[in-house]
């Protein structure tokens, strides 16, 4: 079995051809996967004796180890790129995934003479909903702005600049196939790589309750519902990383191309977005605002 280190406690750069939103997203070309096979591998699953499992039995329950697991600290990429330009929106937080409550910050990219172009993002996730603060133009900074996950295109997988981490892995229960790449170090921690095809509109039937309204939203709204990734298990088979590359029109993410510019305007861009997990176990407090915390006027461009 191969084994490869991979930057042990040392954060990577993810490499992808992609980048972001502000507000509503996005850009880029697709990162092509080459061809997949289902392949055998052991389940080193504590108590009981290891039994072999397919690589895609081992990810369609991947989201019910993480739900078993608690909760965890996360970090998440997304990156697009445009006319040339890369542009990438990071994001850290909580997760209590018993709950399916995450709290992100997100860091939106600089301009080209390296000013911030807008102050960070709060995004609470939570079944359905997305509530954002500091979000746009003319909403007062003590004020939430509600989404409704279940009625944007993209199910909020790459609208609100980071893909929900339990959505990212509840389209694991999609795979249609799926190989293991091998073993590599990641963040201190031997993990199984593995590399495949996943089908959005097959993970919005399986899928948890909770999830499954924005991912069925998202089965109508790509345009490409097979989705390539990658993701990185640990010897329990709870997610360290899992990395998707979307395939994205302007209809699903709400984006929109400058003027000017052409057939590039009505072309698909790719997004790759990547989900960190580690430090399971840790305290992730969340609570949604309440109903006079949540604005509800006209929300402007957080570009303007």
């Amino acid at each position: 079995m191969e084994f490869q280190q991979r930057g042990l406690g040392v954060r990577r750069r993810v490499r992808a051809v992609a980048g972001v939103v502000a507000g509503g997203l996005l850009a880029a070309l697709l990162a092509a996967v080459s061809g997949c096979s289902s392949e055998t591998v052991a389940d080193e699953r504590p108590g009981g004796a290891a039994k072999e499992e397919t690589a895609v039995a081992v990810l369609h329950r991947a989201a019910d180890v993480l739900v078993r697991s608690g909760s965890s600290r996360v970090r998440t990429t997304m990156e697009t790129a445009a006319g040339g330009t890369r542009v990438s929106i990071r994001g850290s937080g909580a997760y209590d995934f018993e709950k399916r409550l995450g709290r992100l910050r997100l860091l939106l990219p600089r301009d080209a003479m390296g000013a911030a172009e807008h102050a960070p993002i709060t995004e609470l996730l939570a079944s359905g909903a997305l509530f954002m603060r500091n979000r746009g133009a003319g909403i007062p900074s003590d004020k939430w702005v509600r989404v409704d996950t279940t009625g944007i295109p993209d199910g909020n997988l790459v609208t609100g600049g980071a893909t929900d981490p339990l959505t990212a892995v509840e389209l694991l229960r999609g795979v249609r196939k799926a190989r293991l790449v091998g073993e590599e170090g990641l963040d201190g921690a031997l993990v199984r790589h593995y590399r495949g095809i996943t089908d959005i509109g097959r993970a919005a039937r399986v899928a948890s309750t909770g999830v499954r309204g924005p991912l069925e939203a998202a089965a109508k709204g790509f345009d490409e519902p097979a989705v390539p990734f990658d993701a990185y298990l640990d010897g329990f088979g709870r997610p360290r990383e899992v990395r998707h590359r979307f395939t994205v029109s302007r209809r699903a993410s709400g984006w929109e191309q400058p003027r000017g510019q052409g057939a590039m305007a009505r072309r698909a861009v790719g997004v790759a977005s990547t989900t960190e997990l580690y430090d399971f176990g840790a305290s992730a407090v969340i609570e949604l605002p309440k109903p006079g915390d949540i604005y509800t006027g006209k929300v402007g461009s957080p570009q303007k």
